[in-house]
């Protein structure tokens, strides 16, 4: 406890007057810390015995101010950051409501709306604890079969949570992709990790957390605020709407979208997540 506090006054400026461990994630350990004026931080910290992540906390304070720079956006302010720490402000969560969902709709289309210069990022990314190829790219199937699907389909592979022939499904989503996604659109300013654990709800709306920022498809965040249940979901992408339509096809898209979340599942947990991921697959092909 002791190091943290010393770290966090280091990256703030500011003494700390308590800290509270809160579990963990991953590689790292998560605190509530209340520096000496009362202010309240979140903090996450690697073990002084762990082997540091290179640029795992960097990742995340960049993409969290690169997502801040947006009207109205929905996340926290960072207070500092190392390659071993990560501070920043306090979220205190409220009971999901149907008027904090719209309102979560629209911060999150104007989030989408702000747009990036490329599919990608100018910075090397991270998807919890596994690196993210953010090398920008012109055009969004490209970049989502490159960057998005190979490497995790290779990682999954290797680590015998997929059969060959999983492989191969997946491979053919990829062949017929340039039809199945659509029509083009520009890179959105997107989340990247939004499943309804980075959601914490507030009266007035929503706080993400977790990032894993880049230019991406806008459908993909609202595909994995899909995957594992969001409550209040058709309130948020119905009020999404109103900003910021869906084109045409949106919901055949789905399982194509969740596809990367998945295979980054299969990488972390194993075959667990196999038959969803599968399944998952044929969806998109069907579609």
């Amino acid at each position: 406890m002791n190091s943290v506090a010393a770290r966090v006054t280091e990256l703030t400026g500011r003494e700390v007057a308590a800290v509270a461990e809160r579990g963990h994630s991953h590689r790292w350990h998560l605190y509530r810390v209340e520096l000496a004026d009362g202010t309240p931080l979140f903090v996450k910290a690697l073990p002084d015995d762990a082997p540091a992540l290179d640029g795992l906390f960097r990742a995340e304070a960049l993409g969290l101010d690169w997502l801040g720079r947006s009207f109205g956006s929905p996340v926290p302010q960072v207070a500092g950051w190392d390659d071993r720490t990560l501070a920043m402000e306090w979220v205190d969560e409220r009971p999901p409501t149907p008027e904090a969902a719209e309102r979560f709709g629209h911060q999150l289309a104007a989030m989408h709306l702000a747009g990036a210069e490329s599919f990608g990022a100018t910075w090397d990314g991270y998807i919890g604890p596994l690196p993210m190829d953010n090398t920008p790219r012109s055009t969004w199937p490209e970049f989502y079969a490159e960057q998005r699907i190979l490497p995790y389909l290779r990682r999954a592979a290797d680590r015998g949570a997929l059969t060959p022939g999983d492989v191969r499904l997946v491979e053919k989503v990829l062949d017929a992709l340039d039809h199945l996604a659509g029509d083009p659109e520009p890179p959105a300013r997107i989340h990247g990790d939004l499943w309804h654990g980075n959601v914490l709800w507030q009266d007035d709306g929503a706080v993400v957390i977790d990032p894993a920022a880049h230019g991406g498809h806008r459908e993909a965040d609202l595909a994995m605020l899909a995957l594992f249940g969001l409550p209040y979901l058709d309130r948020v992408r119905d009020a999404y709407n109103e900003v910021a339509p869906l084109a045409e096809g949106w919901r055949a898209r789905i399982p194509l979208h969740q596809l990367h979340p998945l295979l980054v599942h299969v990488c972390l947990f194993g075959a667990a997540y196999r038959t969803t991921l599968v399944d998952t697959a044929r969806a998109a092909l069907r579609a």
